[in-house]
């Protein structure tokens, strides 16, 4: 099911970052610090009266900086593409400015429902304020305050009036999407994949905006694999800004359960490169990284190359690296037994009494160092969950898990059983039941 997206918009300061959280709620990624990747958290799914969305925040777009029809208004327009609704925030304490005006020019051109939210009404002045607002021509006004929690209920309701209840539809099909910077080769490594002779292809129906799924069978099995590369509406506005072509590559992420990150071998590995390949480790996906246009390089060989990236990816040391050629079909062949042995490991179920062998062994080979006197102990673990694989272990004090304590064991854990190509996620619990 393709969930609906809303896009928060409007000039800066009005409250959309706080709007944003309140909606969102408290998320906590799976993973929540990898080293060298930094993002800009633009993007969450949502969920209300369990109605799923996308939420989207912006930029705020002023018209008062000389550079302002750049980049975040160029942000600002791709998240009105994408959008199914856009709530349009304004400060009811300021009342109407030409920067409202300028945004709402915007608005005008895309032809999108637009939501108004008149933010900061708990504020005396801003009822003063609230008529001029109908200035800017849409349809639905509501006055809110994202502090105060005035008008929420209102708001969202009116925003999810036409989705619809989550209904989740059990597809056991392995999905795996590709993924990586513009111009990295995704749409000739997609095609590749399609004209192979021993797939069979048939398109899914998906929107204008949305990525197409197509189904793959490989092998009597059927794949279902997610096309981002298919940026064919306004591309040129989506391929002028990199960051953003992020926002089609995050929905594709959500719906996979493996993400192929293309790096293109001729122009080497960019910062950008790890932070899609961070997305998707955050959300706790499969991973593999396919070198594509390997065709071009003569200077390199392949484990001078593997070594580079091992290098540039220290934070996922564990995804498989396939080095191919989508245009020559050269090496083609090599990814599909990977993306099998990626499907396997993210669904694999580690025996309870094996895996406390593993662990108690590392255990005694390596004691936790102690501190101020009180040393962790590990009582029993088991594994808790799949896609991704989760591990929890009970001990006595949570609170005394060194992170490189846990890295020792998360590599015991790999050492002893195959998790190529999936990150496994560590929770640890206290015995006494005091989480």
């Amino acid at each position: 099911m393709k969930l609906p997206t809303v896009a928060l918009v409007g000039r800066p300061n009005v409250g959309k970052s706080t709007l944003f959280n309140k909606i969102v709620g408290k998320q906590v990624s799976i993973i929540e610090d990898i080293p060298g990747v930094t993002r800009d958290r633009i993007y969450q799914e949502a969920n209300y009266n369990n109605k799923r969305f996308y939420l989207v925040d912006t930029g705020g777009i002023d018209a008062t900086k000389l550079d302002f029809n750049t980049e975040i208004k160029m942000q600002a327009e791709i998240a009105i593409e994408e959008a199914d609704i856009v709530v349009f925030i304004v400060d009811g304490k300021e009342g109407l400015t030409t920067n409202d005006l300028l945004v709402r020019d915007i608005l005008r051109k895309s032809d999108k429902k637009v939501i108004v939210a008149i933010n900061k009404m708990d504020v005396k002045d801003a009822k003063d304020n609230l008529y001029d607002f109908y200035e800017l021509g849409f349809d639905t006004y509501i006055p809110i305050s994202s502090i105060h929690n005035l008008g929420f209920v209102d708001l969202m309701d009116t925003i999810t009036m036409n989705f619809n209840e989550s209904e989740e539809v059990e597809d056991t099909r392995i999905k795996f999407s590709i993924i990586g910077r513009p111009n990295v080769g995704k749409s000739s490594l997609m095609n590749a994949l399609l004209n192979e002779e021993r797939v069979v292809v048939s398109n899914v129906a998906g929107t204008t905006r949305d990525s197409i799924d197509s189904v793959l069978k490989y092998h009597n099995e059927e794949y279902v694999m997610i096309d981002t590369a298919g940026m064919r509406k306004k591309g040129k506005v989506f391929e002028s800004v990199e960051k953003y072509s992020l926002l089609r590559s995050l929905k594709a992420i959500d719906r996979s359960d493996i993400c192929l990150v293309v790096i293109n071998a001729e122009e080497g590995i960019k910062e950008h490169d790890k932070h899609i390949a961070g997305y998707a480790i955050e959300k706790g996906k499969g991973l593999i990284f396919v070198v594509n246009k390997w065709d071009t390089v003569t200077d390199t060989n392949i484990q001078e190359f593997e070594k580079l990236m091992r290098a540039e990816f220290q934070f996922a040391t564990y995804a498989p690296i396939v080095f191919l050629s989508a245009l020559t079909k050269k090496r083609i062949h090599t990814l599909m037994p990977e993306i099998i042995k990626v499907a396997e490991n993210i669904k694999k179920e580690i025996k309870t009494s094996i895996l406390n062998e593993v662990i108690t062994d590392a255990y005694q080979l390596n004691l936790p160092p102690s501190y101020k006197g009180k040393r962790l102990k590990i009582y029993f673990t088991s594994q808790t969950g799949i896609n991704p694989p989760k591990f929890t272990f009970r001990v006595n004090n949570k609170g005394l898990v060194h992170f490189s304590y846990e890295r020792y064991l998360e590599n015991k854990i790999r050492e002893n059983f195959d998790f190529t190509g999936t990150p496994i996620v560590l929770q640890f619990k206290n015995r006494s039941g005091d989480e």
